[in-house]
């Protein structure tokens, strides 16, 4: 056997193997039947609620989109003039959101528009807001299915 033909059958092999290993862990890492896919929710601590919308619906894999986070005290009066940072990821994959979202608008109301959203693959992400406003700092996690 010539030795260009041993190379092409041991990259093939080798392309085999990894198709059948990205393969099982995509089946295996489904997202837990349980989920909570609720897109409004209270803050870690109760300081605020949040309620998260994106700009249109359905939001696609792998295009740029705006959402809206409405946050509210724990009475329900909106919450004006709040830092709100975004982070995110895929926690079955290890890894953060592929860009890197902003709050670039407060829309009065409690709103604020974030904008450079993008979920480059389908699965589990999760997208996390911190909120820093007069009542103090607190975390909320939105789980969403793509």
């Amino acid at each position: 056997m010539r030795t260009g033909t041993k190379i092409g059958i041991g990259v093939a092999v080798v392309a085999a193997v990894i198709a059948a290993v990205v393969g099982y862990m995509m089946l295996s890492m489904s997202a837990p039947s349980d989920l909570d896919l609720a897109r409004e929710k209270p803050t870690v601590k109760g300081l605020y609620t949040v309620a998260i919308a994106p700009g249109t619906e359905p939001f696609e894999r792998n295009s740029l989109h705006s959402w809206t986070a409405t946050v509210k005290s724990a009475d329900g009066t909106p919450v004006e003039n709040a830092e709100i940072t975004i982070d995110g990821g895929m926690p079955q994959h290890g890894h953060g959101l592929p860009t890197a979202p902003a709050v670039t608008a407060s829309l009065g109301e409690g709103r604020y528009r974030i904008e450079g959203v993008r979920f480059n693959m389908s699965g589990w992400w999760e997208f996390k807001l911190k909120v820093k406003a007069a009542a103090g700092e607190d975390d909320v996690t939105f789980n969403l299915s793509l």
